[in-house]
C-alpha cells in the first residue's frame, strides 16, 4: 500500500489531502467531521482508510478550508459544498482507474453529503451519525441541549441498572435534577430546520445512500428523532435509503468491536457501489 500526500485549489484557497492507493476501480472519499484534522481524533481515520485500502480501494481523504494543514477560513459544513466537489475531483484525477467514488461522513460532515451529495458525481453515500441539532445556537456558544429522545435514553438505561435504585434510595441522586431531567424527557422533540434541508437533500438523491448510526450516540439519537417523524415518511420509504444501527454510544465508533463494524459497513457499500 503506498501514502501519498496532495495539494489541491478550492477558489482562493489550498487544501492538504492524503491518498491511500489501491487498484480497485471503486474509490473511498472520506469527508471529515467537525474541526476534525482528516487524520481523525487518535489519527483513527488514517487508519481506517489504511485498511479499506488494504482491500484494494483507494482512499482520499482531506482537510477542509481553515483546518489543519488547509489554508483558509473554516466556515462551518454548511459552506463546504466546494471543499467536497475540489477533493473529489482531485481525488478521480491522481487515480484515473476509479470508475466509482463512494462518499463518507460523520457528524456534520454526513450532513453536508446530505444536503450536496444529489449534485456530485457520487455513486454512493454513507451517512453516520448525522447532525440535525439547530446550527444557530450552537454558532452563538450556547451548549446544545441533548434531545428529549437522548434523555429518555438515558434514563431507561439507568433505570434498568440496579445501582440506580440503591443511588435513588441512599440520596445520591439529586432529586432536583432528576425532576428536571424527567420533565426535558417528557417534551415533545421538533424537527429543527436543518433536519428538514437533510430530508429535503435526501428527497432530491438518485443514488444508495446508507445511514449508519450509534444507538446510544446523543447525536444519532437526536437524528433518529427526526428521522422517525412524520415530516421523514417519504424519505423513509425511499428504497435506496437504508439504515444500520450498531450498538455503541462511541460518536465515532471507536472501540474495537464498533471500528470493525464500522469497516465492515463501508466495505458492503463499497462492494456493491
Amino acid at each position: 500500500m503506498k501514502r501519498s500526500f496532495h495539494q489541491f485549489r478550492c477558489q482562493e484557497d489550498i487544501l492538504a489531502g492524503t491518498l491511500d492507493e489501491g487498484p480497485l476501480s471503486t474509490g473511498l472519499l472520506i469527508i471529515s467531521g467537525g474541526n476534525e484534522i482528516r487524520s481523525g481524533a487518535h489519527s483513527g481515520m488514517a487508519k481506517l482508510a489504511g485498511h479499506i485500502a488494504a482491500q484494494g480501494y483507494p482512499v482520499f481523504r482531506y482537510d477542509r478550508r481553515g483546518i489543519g494543514d488547509s489554508s483558509g477560513t473554516n466556515r462551518g459544513f454548511l459552506e463546504t459544498q466546494d471543499d467536497i466537489r475540489t477533493a473529489l475531483a482531485c481525488f478521480q484525477e491522481a487515480n484515473p482507474h476509479i470508475q466509482k467514488s463512494v462518499a463518507f461522513g460523520n457528524c456534520d460532515a454526513a450532513s453536508a453529503l446530505a444536503l450536496f451529495g444529489a449534485d456530485m458525481p457520487l455513486d454512493g453515500l454513507i451517512l453516520a451519525n448525522p447532525w440535525v441539532i439547530e446550527e444557530p445556537a450552537i454558532a452563538a456558544g450556547a451548549p446544545a441541549a441533548p434531545p428529549a429522545s437522548a434523555i429518555r435514553s438515558r434514563y431507561w438505561q439507568r433505570l434498568k441498572n440496579p445501582k440506580s435504585l440503591i443511588d435513588l434510595l441512599t440520596g445520591k441522586i439529586n432529586l432536583r435534577k432528576l425532576a428536571k431531567g424527567l420533565k426535558q424527557a417528557t417534551q415533545k422533540q421538533e424537527n429543527t430546520a436543518l433536519s428538514i434541508q437533510f430530508r429535503d437533500g435526501l428527497a432530491r438523491l438518485d443514488k444508495p445512500c446508507r445511514i449508519i448510526l450509534a444507538s446510544r450516540d446523543t447525536t444519532a439519537l437526536s437524528f433518529l428523532a427526526a428521522w422517525n417523524s412524520k415530516d421523514f415518511a417519504d424519505a423513509r420509504a425511499l428504497p435506496h435509503i437504508t439504515t444500520e444501527t450498531w450498538d455503541t454510544a462511541s460518536h465515532s465508533f471507536a472501540d474495537n468491536s464498533s471500528k470493525r463494524w464500522l469497516e465492515e459497513q463501508l466495505l458492503e457499500v463499497l462492494k456493491h457501489a
